[in-house]
């Protein structure tokens, strides 16, 4: 049996988050959209809360011990305020919780705190790749062990900040098994590419990312000489998007049915009508469905339980088309006034249509 009431902590981490969340990255979130811009003011401080740094143990910079159910809930505020801005706050994450998961003593010891002790720094992963039928678990850059390194070849795709970014953590295809590779900025032959146009989270900036005989000492294999399980990984990422969901999904059912209770259509207020009564009804079920899936599994990860990997997936799956149909409703419910940028649902709807191929652009 087990039970989601959140404790002392994690009850005070998601009141400060929301506090963020309402009082910074909401009110940024319009302009740093249209200027493909977030204020590094409004990343320092999201930054400054703490969650990546109350994950990582006191030996390796950090204040605390890594909670799936905490980055979850985190994760959701974040991206009840902004989408982009959350993933911006979390970017670190990318790399340093990869480390602590499947990291070998010496690189936890070595890469940790540099990420965590000080400012936020732009340190990433690359682990998406351009084209149809991506798939984490085959992936087309390759990695090969010739003497004392890793060569790496290949093309990776949405890595964020990668253009001032103080490291990399590159995934790659070693003998069928994806495996990461801890690669220093200037490393000869990896090169960032433009930055690139996407339908939604404008204010994020991704890059791609080129690997052309890239040489990595064998000690920066992600786990040492054996390298390591990706499960730990995938899970992880796949939670963080499931949670990102459930935040945009909350924020766009809250303002379409504010809306609806305020807008008088012929003397009857919108909310009164019986197909947007269920419209909503139905937004609110699948929310709280996958919320609950979100917990169970996060809850599973921390258990240790080898049915967190299936879990997660599910979570992420259902959360992926559960967004995209909350935040399309959303902007029915608001007619035409849905369609026009002042309002923010438009913004959330493009946002959420990528969530389905973020698998690597977050983790928690």
């Amino acid at each position: 049996m087990y039970s989601f009431e959140p404790s002392e902590e994690q009850k005070m981490l998601v009141e400060t988050v929301s506090r963020y969340a309402q009082g910074v990255l909401r009110p940024a979130a319009h302009d740093a959209d249209e200027a493909s811009d977030l204020p590094k003011g409004v990343i320092k401080k999201g930054w400054e809360l703490g969650v990546l740094q109350a994950s990582i143990p006191e030996q390796y910079g950090g204040f605390g011990e890594y909670s799936a159910v905490t980055g979850v809930l985190a994760a959701e505020e974040l991206a009840w305020g902004d989408l982009a801005g959350a993933m911006a706050v979390m970017t670190p994450g990318l790399f340093a919780l990869p480390i602590l998961f499947v990291g070998s003593e010496a690189q936890k010891e070595a890469f940790l705190p540099p990420v965590v002790e000080g400012d936020w720094q732009p340190y990433t992963a690359a682990m998406i790749e351009p084209g149809m039928l991506f798939d984490p678990n085959d992936l087309k850059t390759s990695a090969v062990l010739e003497g004392e390194s890793y060569v790496l070849d290949g093309k990776k795709a949405y890595v964020p900040f990668a253009k001032e970014a103080k490291g990399y953590l590159v995934y790659a295809n070693l003998g069928g098994q994806t495996q990461g590779f801890i690669v220093p900025v200037g490393t000869p032959g990896l090169t960032v590419g433009e930055r690139q146009k996407l339908l939604g989270i404008h204010a994020l900036p991704v890059y791609t990312l080129g690997l052309e005989n890239v040489r990595v000492p064998v000690e920066n294999r992600l786990g040492g000489p054996g390298g390591h399980a990706v499960a730990p990984i995938l899970t992880s990422s796949r939670l963080a998007v499931a949670a990102l969901a459930v935040g945009l999904s909350r924020a766009a059912l809250e303002y379409s049915k504010d809306y609806a209770k305020d807008r008088d259509v012929f003397g009857v207020k919108v909310a009164q009508k019986q197909a947007i009564a269920f419209m909503i009804a139905e937004m609110a079920t699948e929310i709280e469905a996958i919320r609950l899936l979100t917990w169970e599994a996060a809850w599973m990860a921390d258990k240790g339980l080898p049915e967190a990997e299936k879990q997660a997936y599910l979570a992420f799956t259902g959360a992926a088309d559960m967004a995209m149909m909350v935040s399309d409703r959303a902007v029915q419910i608001l007619g035409g006034h849905g369609y026009i940028r002042e309002h923010p649902v438009e913004l959330w709807m493009r946002n959420g249509r990528g969530l389905a191929t973020f698998t690597g652009l977050a983790a928690a």
